[in-house]
């Protein structure tokens, strides 16, 4: 139930027909959904020619039949689904992009945030380049462009680019003839790909969206690598590899991917348990009933639950049909759907000691507004309990917390927390065990700069989400 959030889901598909991978694509981004509720977008390439659709809101509504049909076959396509850290929300700043350029055209969705677009953007913009969007993006579109001008495929243009591009994102890249994966040296954001039985590929942020279109995963994508896609089959590119420690963002295990997905060899559902375990131990308690708030809390509910012998029950029934709470713009707003989006099952809670798991307090209003309802409910204790070490530091790399001044544990105390939302008790999981929920990965290296200020790159020069519209304003 946490107010954070997270850019963007990414997904590509290359079939070795021209077949209708519109609906491939729509089917894989409905997965992603929870990556990103803003707006969304698909380009599908039929042999050459791209044909574009993508708008503000989520994927069900905005592609319909008529939409999906209008985009035709294709053998590649890629697709997108957005939460913006950089720019606004509107159509203009929808994802994917689409760029034609004097050696062919290139299709590009990015899930992360760059941590130099701001110099970037300024170089490009005194050069000449004109900008169409305010996100950092385009940022990255322009430099594989340059790029091509002088090299000699595109996969070619990408390798050069990553030089010049620092922070996270993870990319899938469109041009005439290829699909292209890649994922930044330092490994922020998941990317992964599958094969399908008719010898399609398919390029995801999470695994579970290769689920969603009976793809078999075959493995995840290295920090540093490029992965390309074409006739001739699959290559890789790996220049970029080794060369710093990887820094996967823990939270993608806390809160952001989905249950059913495996990130880097570790299911995240079992992370999530492991960190319910783990605050059993941290934060014991005596108590009746382990509740968790859902979605993200209830695995990690089920942990503390096995590991402390207090029983798991279900204590709250959550509104299907309502987005994460996130995507409310004002907090009267948040407020208003977190009533509407969360009911208790009295039976359960009244008259217990309850112990709340859930993935995160940011500002600590929403968490205050479910204690109240447990409250109501008749509950004599609630103890809760944070799947995830308290919000102290900014966060670069695509997780939309760009400064220090809404987050409640800067300038409160834990007890001082418990006392303003209105718990018996708080306990927050460590940054040790957080780094150790993760069991099983295929590296031990983890973000955890939001906790505790460690960056793993150098922090950018400009921080607010609307930067580039506020310099526009400025001139």
């Amino acid at each position: 139930m946490s107010n954070i959030h997270e850019e963007c889901g990414v997904f590509g598909v290359f079939s070795p027909t021209s077949e209708n991978l519109a609906s491939t694509v729509y089917y894989g981004l409905f997965a992603l959904q929870h990556r990103g509720q803003e707006s969304c977008g698909i380009v599908v390439n039929d042999d050459g020619l791209f044909n574009s659709y993508k708008d503000v809101g989520l994927v069900n509504d905005v592609f319909t039949p008529a939409a999906l049909e209008s985009l035709g076959n294709g053998n590649i396509a890629v697709g997108h689904v957005r939460y913006g850290t950089t720019g606004t929300t509107d159509r203009l700043n929808s994802q994917p992009i689409v760029v034609n350029h004097i050696k062919g055209r290139m299709a590009l969705a990015h899930n992360g945030n760059l941590v130099n677009s701001a110099e970037l953007r300024e170089e490009l913009e005194l050069c000449g380049s004109i900008f169409h969007t305010t996100s950092d993006t385009e940022v990255i579109s322009y430099i594989i462009t340059k790029e091509r001008i002088s090299a000699p495929s595109i996969e070619e243009a990408i390798n050069r680019a990553m030089n010049r591009i620092r922070g996270a994102y993870s990319l899938v890249i469109m041009s005439p003839s290829k699909l292209i994966a890649v994922r930044d040296e330092n490994g922020f954001r998941p990317l992964c790909y599958g094969k399908k039985e008719d010898g399609s590929f398919v390029v995801a942020s999470e695994s579970c969206a290769l689920d969603a279109v009976g793809a078999t995963f075959v493995r995840d994508l290295l920090p540093g690598e490029i992965v390309i896609f074409e006739r001739s089959g699959v290559r890789s590119i790996t220049d970029h590899c080794n060369k710093v420690k990887p820094s996967l963002c823990v939270f993608e295990y806390i809160y952001f991917a989905r249950p059913d997905s495996v990130i880097d060899g570790c299911s995240v559902h079992s992370a999530r348990l492991r960190a319910g375990s783990f605050l059993a131990l941290e934060h014991p308690v005596q108590a009746d009933i382990v509740i968790g708030v859902p979605d993200s809390g209830l695995d990690a509910a089920i942990g503390y639950s096995r590991q402390s012998g207090i029983p798991y029950g279900i204590g709250f029934i959550k509104n299907k049909y309502i987005g994460r709470t996130f995507i409310s713009p004002g907090q009267s707003s948040r407020e208003d759907k977190v009533k509407i989006k969360l009911n208790v099952i009295e039976e359960v809670v009244r008259g217990k000691r309850v112990v709340l798991i859930d993935d995160s307090i940011v500002r600590g209003t929403t968490s205050a507004r479910i204690v109240k309802l447990l409250r109501e409910a008749g509950t004599s204790e609630v103890h809760m309990r944070v799947s995830a070490p308290s919000f102290l530091n900014p966060c670069y790399y695509g997780t939309d917390i760009d400064s220090r001044d809404s987050l409640i544990a800067v300038k409160h105390t834990v007890p001082e927390i418990a006392k303003i939302i209105g718990v018996d008790s708080l306990g927050y999981l460590s940054v040790e065990h957080a780094k150790m929920i993760a069991a099983g990965a295929n590296h031990d290296g983890f973000c955890t700069a939001c906790f505790d200020g460690v960056y793993p790159t150098e922090i950018p020069k400009e921080t607010e989400k609307n930067r580039f519209e506020k310099r526009i304003s400025e001139k």
